[in-house]
């Protein structure tokens, strides 16, 4: 595995731990990646409640709850759908906070409006001062360093979070 990701891993599992806090993911253009890469450590399961790889829009409706009026609306790769897959993956799971990752890895299926590398980024805790933060990034390279580069940044920011709330 990448060692920046057992870092990251590493780091975010001491943190929720110290919190008592489950995780959840909801993940789409990163396939699992991200759970993968939390897995990857010992005693993750501590702190790791369970992951979603939703890939098709179906998936996305049926395990997380997403609107299908959202994807019709503004697409699968949109600030809409991955506030709503962060939103199903609390609902659907006994986690205290959860990440949602949908985007367009490549190298084909981009467009003008939403290019290869374009990837939606969305963090959800249950309880206290609800928190729904949304990122978007254009990630330039192939699809394994968009893929790779989008899961630090989930793995950067839930470390953030889990320390800062």
């Amino acid at each position: 595995m990448d060692r920046g990701f057992t870092e990251l891993s590493n780091l975010l599992g001491q943190a929720l731990s110290a919190r008592g806090w489950m995780l959840a993911t909801a993940e789409s253009c990163s396939g699992g990646l991200l759970a993968g890469a939390i897995t990857a450590i010992p005693g993750s399961s501590g702190w790791f409640e369970r992951g979603f790889v939703t890939y098709s829009n179906e998936s996305k409706m049926e395990l997380l709850g997403v609107n299908p009026s959202t994807i019709a609306r503004y697409g699968a790769v949109s600030e809409e759908t991955v506030r709503e897959m962060a939103d199903g993956a609390i609902a659907h799971s006994h986690a205290d906070v959860a990440v949602a990752i949908t985007g367009i890895a490549g190298p084909g299926g981009g467009s003008a409006e939403k290019p290869v590398g374009m990837v939606w980024l969305a963090w959800r805790q249950r309880h206290g001062n609800v928190i729904a933060q949304v990122e978007t990034h254009c990630y330039p390279g192939d699809r394994e360093t968009i893929r790779h580069r989008t899961v630090t940044a989930a793995l950067e920011r839930l470390v953030a979070l889990a320390r800062s709330t």
